[in-house]
């Protein structure tokens, strides 16, 4: 019997032609297998960083049709296209040309929406990705880099949202460019030049919509690709971080290869975020500038907002107070400059050098590729979640007068409420962050030492209860013990043995003062000599070598009747040390 030949078509001979070809003269292919082996952990915060790959996938194609029919001239022009509240009204060619695409083009305002949506969806998973890195530690040893480059990427973004976000030059961007004009004006010395270089003169000038647009086209777009290739690189040449977990140590990878598992999912994935972009985009309006009108520098709409993220600078202009100083002529508005320029500069300069301010207070210095707990990083925890809570009272600042109206109350008091919160915010919420997450390791040394409760209470024949507790499997006792605790640094002695001060003493003093505000509140995880003694039960581990001890529950069991520590079906037939706790 004869096994068929199968038919090869025209189609796969010119791929295996092509494959041939490129790998002959490339080897491309040695490069393809290796990426197809290249091993990724599975868990669903990882695709937090996919969100934000697709969602910049998205903004590029629909930035690609946009740019075909936008006009980036600020020349005079009069409408007259379909809307008939802005007919023979005169507006800028890049207004004129928005409200083409939004009326005229087919498909136009649903590409801007789509695009609108996109890039707001991009911020929010690259910040939300960037909170997933810090809390479990990815940023350590051997990724400061890429962390670096993820805050780049966020910068990146914000600008490009800012500058996309103007274009359209109505009243509402104008009015946020008239607010960046005054934030770069509070600068000492070099605000006047800076502000004449951006929009080539005094504001709003002939120049600013054909930079922006360059800006926003062209150099910024190049800018987060290159370093999105360059942040996926460094992941492939790394080991991938993975969560903690029974078998898995900064040497392996525990999960599934690149090819075809993860090509199937991350293809599945993209049209995904790409359909619900696009549904967004058909069923709820964003940026209606139709309603806003041209630019005005004379008109000011009520209810102003920015995009989402960039809220917490508005927040941060309206609560600060008036304050300016008369230093040698010059007149420093500090009512601009330090609610725009030194507030974010210190919450984003603190959030990019955080990696390298915990490497050198701890002195750790070797790699990381399992991540941390939160909890298990008090001290880490409860400086993220104090800098988001800073953020998050000023984005609620930014939106006062809103939630003023919405709920009928004084505007004066809700800002000096944000104002007080501002301050007390982040405090509390360090000291109530770095409780739970100590809270959270003492539970975890009471699971590993005593086991999960259930319920049961049951009675020795001789008038002693005692409640039934469920031990831990291997899987989740590994979880709960298998960290690398954190401690304050010990240093050497300030002087030598032949009385000589030692050089560097007191950088090692400081070290150890900071460390100790690190790592001095902390929980050690249960060692192996603690888990057989809190096992060690006199009497009751009769019980677990079979001893035929009767005991009566409390609720269920009649007077009389008899009932084992763990029932028949419970850990085999007998009770094993680890299931009860006194």
């Amino acid at each position: 019997m004869t096994t068929p030949t199968k038919r090869v078509t025209p189609a796969a001979k010119g791929a295996a032609a092509t494959a041939d070809f490129l790998d002959s003269r490339t080897t491309l292919g040695v490069a393809v297998k290796e990426l197809s082996r290249k091993i990724f952990p599975e868990h669903w915060s990882f695709m937090l960083g996919e969100i934000a790959l697709y969602s910049f996938i998205v903004i590029l194609i629909s930035g690609v049709f946009l740019t075909l029919f936008f006009v980036p001239s600020m020349a005079e022009t009069t409408y007259t296209g379909p809307w008939a509240a802005m007919q023979g009204v005169k507006m800028s060619e890049a207004f004129a040309s928005t409200l083409r695409l939004s009326f005229e083009v087919r498909g136009g305002l649903l590409m801007r929406q789509i695009h609108h949506w996109a890039a707001l969806l991009f911020m929010a998973s690259i910040i939300t990705h960037m909170m997933r890195v810090f809390f479990t530690g990815a940023f350590r040893k051997p990724r400061e880099l890429n962390w670096l480059i993820g805050f780049t990427l966020m910068l990146l973004g914000l600008i490009a949202g800012l500058t996309g976000y103007s274009l359209p030059d109505d009243v509402l961007s104008g009015n946020g460019m008239r607010i960046t004009d005054g934030v770069v004006r509070s600068i000492p010395i070099l605000g006047a030049y800076l502000s004449y270089f951006i929009f080539g003169g005094e504001f709003p000038g002939q120049e600013l919509i054909p930079r922006l647009f360059t800006m926003h086209v062209l150099l910024i777009p190049a800018l987060i690709l290159s370093l999105i290739g360059l942040h996926l690189i460094l992941v492939f040449l790394q080991k991938h971080t993975q969560y903690p977990g029974s078998g898995r140590t900064d040497k392996n990878v525990v999960g599934f290869p690149l090819y075809p598992i993860y090509v199937a999912k991350a293809g599945g994935f993209f049209f995904i975020v790409f359909g619900v972009i696009a549904l967004m985009a058909a069923t709820m309006t964003i940026n209606p500038v139709w309603n806003y009108g041209p630019f005005d520098p004379a008109i000011v709409s009520a209810g102003a907002q920015p995009d989402w993220y960039m809220l917490f600078l508005e927040g941060s202009l309206r609560l600060m107070p008036g304050l300016e100083i008369v230093l040698g002529g010059y007149t420093l508005s500090l009512n601009v400059l330090i609610p725009a320029v030194v507030i974010p500069g210190i919450l984003f300069t603190t959030l990019a050098l955080y990696p390298f301010i915990e490497a050198a207070i701890s002195g750790d210095k070797r790699e990381h590729h399992v991540l941390d707990r939160p909890r298990n990083a008090p001290f880490r925890a409860a400086t993220g979640v104090s800098i988001l809570t800073a953020f998050i009272v000023l984005i609620l600042a930014g939106s006062n007068d809103l939630i003023a109206t919405a709920f009928r109350l004084s505007i004066y008091d809700i800002t000096w409420t944000f104002r007080a919160l501002f301050f007390v915010g982040p405090v509390l919420a360090f000291w109530i962050t770095k409780r739970i997450a100590l809270g959270l390791q003492r539970r975890d040394r009471e699971l590993v030492l005593h086991g999960h409760e259930t319920g049961r209470i049951v009675r020795f024949a001789h008038g002693e209860y005692i409640e039934v507790h469920r031990p831990l499997d291997d899987h989740e006792r590994w979880l709960r013990v298998n960290y690398t605790v954190r401690r304050p640094l010990e240093i050497a002695p300030e002087f030598d043995s032949r009385g000589v001060r030692r050089k560097g003493y007191r950088v090692d003093v400081l070290r150890q003062r900071l460390s100790k505000v690190f790592y001095e509140d902390r929980i050690e995880p249960v060692t192996p000599a603690e888990l057989a003694a809190a096992h060690s039960h006199g009497e009751h581990d009769a019980l677990a070598s079979g001893d035929a001890h009767e005991v009566r529950a409390v609720e269920g069991t009649p007077a009389g009747g008899g009932r084992r520590l763990a029932d028949p079906d419970e850990n085999e037939g007998h009770t094993t040390p680890e299931s009860r706790n006194h």
